[in-house]
């Protein structure tokens, strides 16, 4: 997501999902209200194109897919649909659904000024109840800073900050890439 959310107007799933299919901009759902997704930048958008690039590469041969923004999450138990920076799901299940998802291993958000509380905060909470998802990963757009947080036992998820020069581990894809990789391209600041 780019730029802060606009609240537009309130939908049941079904609604929803009907309505967002005749749209030509994106709209995320939670629990009823619907927001429009704004527009990006060019830094954002390099750092998903990275980031797409090495999962792609990494995943190679393996039962994994990854998304990328235009493809919705759904988490039932928060009554929500999101539309991710990027996502990996390793599910049959989600490979037989063509629009929607809903059992990712990996769900990456590009945090912007506008959006890091909503990512860090109801978003992140919304995304732990999914029992699919191992890994959240956050990468800045104003640093070349990453930081995955790792679902550890039960409730539990722990940080894992990782800066330039650094590699971050996504040990449930079983990848390694590296924080340059990440930013290949990006100049802050610009």
């Amino acid at each position: 997501m780019g730029n802060a959310l606009e609240k537009t107007v309130e939908f049941t799933p079904e609604a929803y999902l009907a309505w967002e299919s005749e749209q030509s901009e994106r709209h995320e759902y939670v629990n009823g209200a619907v927001f429009l997704m704004t527009g990006t930048t060019t830094v954002h958008n390099l750092i998903c194109q990275n980031l797409l690039m090495a999962l792609k590469n990494g995943l190679r041969g393996k039962p994994c897919r990854v998304y990328i923004e235009a493809i919705k999450l759904r988490v039932e138990t928060a009554n929500c649909y999101f539309y991710p920076d990027l996502m990996v799901t390793c599910s049959a299940r989600d490979r037989q659904e063509p629009l929607v998802q809903s059992e990712p291993t990996v769900v990456v958000e590009v945090l912007s000024e506008s959006t890091a509380g909503y990512d860090q905060g109801m978003k992140f909470a919304a995304y732990r109840q999914l029992p699919s998802l191992r890994e959240y990963v956050l990468a800045a757009q104003d640093e070349a800073r990453v930081m995955v947080y790792r679902r550890g036992e039960g409730v539990e998820w722990i940080l894992h900050p990782y800066g330039p020069g650094e590699t971050l581990h996504l040990p449930s894809l079983e990848l390694h890439i590296p924080v340059g990789d990440v930013y290949e391209d990006v100049e802050f600041g610009a």
